[in-house]
């Protein structure tokens, strides 16, 4: 079998198991219990918020441990938002992850926001010269993702952060494709708040992080014992904690010489699929592309039927946001780049991991050529 959905998920690694470990056996305790096993949980989650913070360059207090990405963008979009004096209106483009879209859709409908989408070009990228003519004195926040999870494309996210900035507006991007492939400094970035989540970077499901910076007012969206400084309510998932912490340390230290060998293995993939599916099409940003997407679109076939022929063949991929797995209806991300409904319905997104090897993605690629002639009717 080869894996090309890392997008969806990672495989946990190693490291992560180990560290997380003792604190699912002997160091099980609550963190806020004050007795030697709790205080010993208690440290271990400390330990793993500073190493958070050390990778995206916050405080230990500016990181909120959540259930995963998800969470963490809806803590950002409606905490942000709620808590934020300066109106009801929100920035964001077409192609933001679900949990961003359906955030803003619950504010708009039982708080009364109102919503610009900035456009996108073909190749799914934001102007920032459109964003400084829609941000208006009651903008309560600006949210765009840094890099797509259908398509790949990166965007111009310090350009934004920096507009949004000089209005006084609090801006949000969802990270969690970018974590291990693009650098994560907030100041760098400029950024008040960014999403991770754990398993795209060898951690397991269930924990990720919001990072926000502490002068942002933010709305819990869970209200409880006041755990997180009173920003997410609820016993913290210590061992999970500890296991991201330690996976996302790994990829940031590994992320430049591995985003530069991926980036290369990536191109002559791409180039391999053009050659041997003569309708394919890549999506997305040719240049301001993550180093391990690649998507395309196949006109003439169904995207599902290449992915089931993909599957037999042994190559593992998707059609794009697991989020949106099962859903008849074509991606909205598709179509905010000018492709047709019915060509929409035909794509499918390749998405490798630190350990992609040039022979498998030869073998990925002319199986890509089968797979879609197959599918298309035509003998090869």
């Amino acid at each position: 079998m080869i894996y090309l959905d890392n997008a969806a998920t990672t495989p946990v690694r190693r490291e992560a198991i180990e560290a997380m470990w003792p604190y699912l056996t002997g160091e099980f305790g609550n963190p806020s219990s004050h007795h030697t096993v709790g205080e010993a949980a208690a440290r271990g989650l400390a330990a793993a918020r500073a190493s958070v913070a050390a990778v995206v360059g916050a405080r230990p207090g500016d990181i909120v441990f959540t259930s995963g990405g998800t969470e963490a963008d809806n803590l950002a979009v409606k905490g942000i938002s709620l808590a934020t004096p300066r109106g009801r209106h929100i920035v964001t483009s077409p192609i933001e992850h679900e949990a961003v879209r359906e955030s803003i859709d619950h504010l708009v409908r039982l708080h009364g926001f109102t919503v610009d989408e900035l456009p996108v070009d073909v190749g799914g990228r934001v102007s920032p010269a459109d964003l400084a003519t829609v941000i208006r004195p009651d903008t309560s926040l600006v949210s765009i993702q840094y890099a797509n999870n259908e398509v790949g494309t990166v965007q111009p996210i310090a350009e934004l952060a920096a507009i949004a900035r000089g209005a006084g507006v609090p801006f949000h991007t969802d990270a969690v494709q970018a974590a291990g492939w693009l650098p994560l400094h907030i100041d760098m970035l400029g950024v008040d708040a960014l999403s991770l989540a754990g398993h795209k970077v060898g951690a397991p499901k269930g924990i990720g992080a919001l990072v926000v910076r502490g002068r942002v007012p933010l709305e819990p969206l869970l209200n409880g014992g006041g755990q997180e400084r009173a920003r997410r309510s609820g016993t913290e998932n210590v061992a999970g904690a500890v296991a991201f912490a330690t996976a996302l340390t790994l990829a940031e230290s590994e992320r430049m010489a591995t985003a530069a060998r991926v980036r290369v293995l990536r191109d002559r993939f791409v180039a391999a699929v053009l050659d041997t599916a003569p309708t394919a099409r890549l999506t997305g940003d040719a240049d301001h592309r993550l180093p391990g997407t690649a998507s395309f679109v196949f006109p003439g076939t169904s995207g599902e039927a290449v992915l089931l022929e993909l599957e037999r063949r042994g190559v593992i991929c998707s059609s794009g946001s697991a989020c949106a797995a099962g859903s008849d209806e074509p991606s909205p991300v598709l179509l905010a780049l000018g492709l047709s409904a019915e060509v929409s319905q035909t794509a499918v997104r390749f998405s490798f991991g630190s350990a992609a090897t040039e022979d498998d993605l030869k073998a990925a690629a002319a199986a890509v050529g089968a797979a879609v002639l197959a599918v298309a009717g035509i003998s090869g």
